[in-house]
C-alpha cells in the first residue's frame, strides 16, 4: 500500500492535553505553549474550549487565551464548542473553526455529556447554523470508536453512523477517537473500512489515538495504511480522558513526527522544535514528558 506523502498533524496540547491537569496553569503559559507550537510549522493547533468554567476549570480563561496567542495568518486556531453558550465565546473571540464532538457509544455519552447520541445533534444543529452563517469551519470528534469503558468494544457499524451523520450535518473533517487507548491495528483498519463503506471520504478521516495499551502508533500506522492522511497528537503526550478509567494520555507528537519521519511522510513540522516545546510545557507542570523520544533526543 502506497502511505500518504504528505501527512497532516492536528495538535490537540494546548486544549485536550491541559483540560485535565489538576493544578492551575496560568494563562500566560498557555499563550507560550500555543507560540511555540506556532513556530514549529504546524498548521493546525487546538487552542482552547469554550465550555462552562463549572465543568473544566482549567479552559476557564480561553476568551483571554484566543485574545493573547500570537495568531499566524496560515495557521488554524480551532476552539472546542459544546453547545451555543460556548458558540457565542467563540463567536466573540473571532475564531475562524471550530470542533464538537459526540461518541460512539450511548453511555460513554450519557456520563461525558448527559445526553443520548440523538440529543448530540440536536445540541449540535444551532451550533452548526451559526458557524455556517459566520464563515466558521466546523469538525466533529467521535469518541469510543474501538472501545468504550462501560459497554466494551465497539460495532464499527456504530462508528460509521455517527460519523457519517456528522459528515452530513456539515463537519469538514471526522475525528475518529480511540478514547481509552485500547484498539489494536487490525480493528482500527475494520472501523476505518465501516466508515468508508457509508460514504465518508478518505481525505474527510482523522484519526485520534490514546496510547494506554501502548498500541496508538500502531494503529495510526494502520490507518496510514489506510490512506489516513490526518493525525490528531499532543506534544509531550499531553492528555487522556477523565471520563474512562485508566485512559493515558494522547499519543506525543513527537513520536508521530519521528515515525512519520521514517516512513518517508512529509509533515512540514521541525521535530527539534516540538521537542523543545514538549520539555517547555513538561517543565512548566512539574514533570517530565511521557515520550521516551524527547528524553532520548534532550540527551542529543
Amino acid at each position: 500500500m502506497t502511505l500518504p506523502a504528505f501527512v497532516k498533524i492536528y495538535e490537540v496540547g494546548p486544549r485536550d492535553g491541559l483540560q485535565n491537569e489538576k493544578q492551575n496553569i496560568p494563562t500566560a503559559i498557555k499563550i507560550d505553549l500555543i507560540n511555540r507550537l506556532s513556530d514549529t510549522g504546524l498548521r493546525y493547533i487546538e487552542a482552547t474550549s469554550f465550555v462552562s468554567p463549572k465543568a473544566i476549570p482549567q479552559l476557564g480563561d480561553a476568551a483571554a487565551v484566543m485574545h493573547d496567542i500570537n495568531r499566524k495568518p496560515d495557521i488554524h486556531y480551532p476552539v472546542l464548542v459544546p453547545n451555543m453558550r460556548g458558540m457565542e465565546g467563540a463567536l466573540a473571540a473571532n475564531v475562524t473553526e471550530i470542533a464538537l464532538f459526540t461518541a460512539a457509544s450511548e453511555t460513554f455519552t450519557q456520563k461525558n455529556i448527559n445526553a443520548s447520541i440523538a440529543d448530540s445533534f440536536e445540541r449540535f444543529a444551532p451550533v452548526i447554523t451559526a458557524a455556517k452563517d459566520n464563515n466558521i469551519r466546523v469538525r466533529g470528534y467521535v469518541s469510543c470508536v474501538l472501545g468504550c469503558p462501560y459497554e466494551g468494544e465497539i460495532d464499527p457499524a456504530k462508528v460509521a453512523e455517527v460519523a457519517k451523520r456528522l459528515l452530513e450535518a456539515g463537519c469538514y473533517e471526522i475525528s475518529l477517537g480511540d478514547t481509552i487507548g485500547t484498539g489494536t491495528p487490525e480493528k482500527t483498519k475494520r472501523m476505518i473500512r465501516a466508515v468508508l463503506d457509508v460514504g465518508v471520504p478518505l481525505e474527510k478521516i482523522a484519526l485520534h489515538m490514546h496510547d494506554t495499551y501502548g498500541q496508538a502508533l500502531a494503529n495510526i500506522y494502520a490507518g496510514l495504511q489506510m490512506g489516513v492522511g490526518t493525525i490528531d497528537s499532543s506534544v509531550a503526550g499531553l492528555g487522556g480522558c477523565p471520563y474512562a478509567k485508566g485512559a493515558s494520555g494522547n499519543v506525543a507528537t513527537e513520536d508521530v513526527l519521528y515515525m512519520l519521519a521514517g516512513l518517508g511522510c512529509e509533515t512540514g513540522i521541525d521535530l527539534q522544535k516540538i521537542i523543545k516545546t514538549a520539555w517547555f510545557i513538561s517543565d512548566a507542570l512539574g514533570k517530565p514528558p511521557a515520550s521516551k523520544l524527547a528524553h532520548a533526543m534532550k540527551q542529543q
